[in-house]
């Protein structure tokens, strides 16, 4: 195996699988429905759409809107307390078959959430029934040797996610004061803070 060939064959199989992304007004729909979200975000997945879930969350944080990662395990025994009918949720789901996740979907809609966004692949997604709006991330080889290991499919659902993220960040107007008074420390947040302009 020549390592470099397959370094290149990953990077390009990924952005292949990016770059074939569907976009349609269900993405202006979600950014607006954010927008208008009284409350806050809580995503949720499982394993590595659980880790993409999480930075999410992270992102949308950082950025204006208050989210946060609720792990679907966790969720069953005690942390669905911090659900309230007024959040948005959006769920990652490759398969969109994922029980734990399905699961947490259920109890929030008892709790009285409404709005329940799904990013899922498979055409036969369960996850598709429990969510107002599906982004679809398409049906993608991986770029795995074997197929298996989660990653031009994990590659598009963090895109998606971002995409949403910055979409609703500039429709808000976020600035970079803003930024920097969420974001205060590190690298970042001092790039950000205007005294260090210039």
């Amino acid at each position: 195996m020549n390592i470099l060939e397959r370094v290149q064959d990953v990077l390009h199989r990924e952005a292949r699988a990016i770059e074939s992304i569907t976009i349609d007004a269900q993405y202006e729909h979600i950014v607006k429905l954010i927008l208008d979200c009284p409350s806050k975000v809580i995503t949720t997945g499982i394993g590595k759409a659980g880790l993409i879930a999480k930075k999410c969350a992270a992102t949308l944080s950082s950025t204006g809107t208050p989210a946060v990662f609720l792990h679907p395990t966790e969720a069953a025994h005690g942390d669905l307390g911090i659900v309230s009918a007024s959040d948005i949720m959006i769920a990652c789901s490759t398969s969109g078959k994922s029980r734990e996740v399905l699961e947490i979907l259920e109890l929030a809609r008892h709790l009285g959430v409404k709005h329940i966004i799904g990013i899922t692949s498979h055409p036969d997604s369960e996850l598709r029934q429990h969510c107002e709006y599906v982004l679809d991330m398409g049906v993608h080889q991986e770029a795995c040797p074997l197929n298996l290991a989660p990653t031009s499919s994990i590659a598009v659902m963090l895109a998606i996610c971002d995409a949403i993220a910055m979409a609703t960040m500039e429709s808000r107007g976020f600035t970079q004061q803003e930024y920097g008074l969420r974001h205060h420390g590190g690298y970042l947040g001092r790039k950000a803070r205007m005294d260090n302009e210039g």
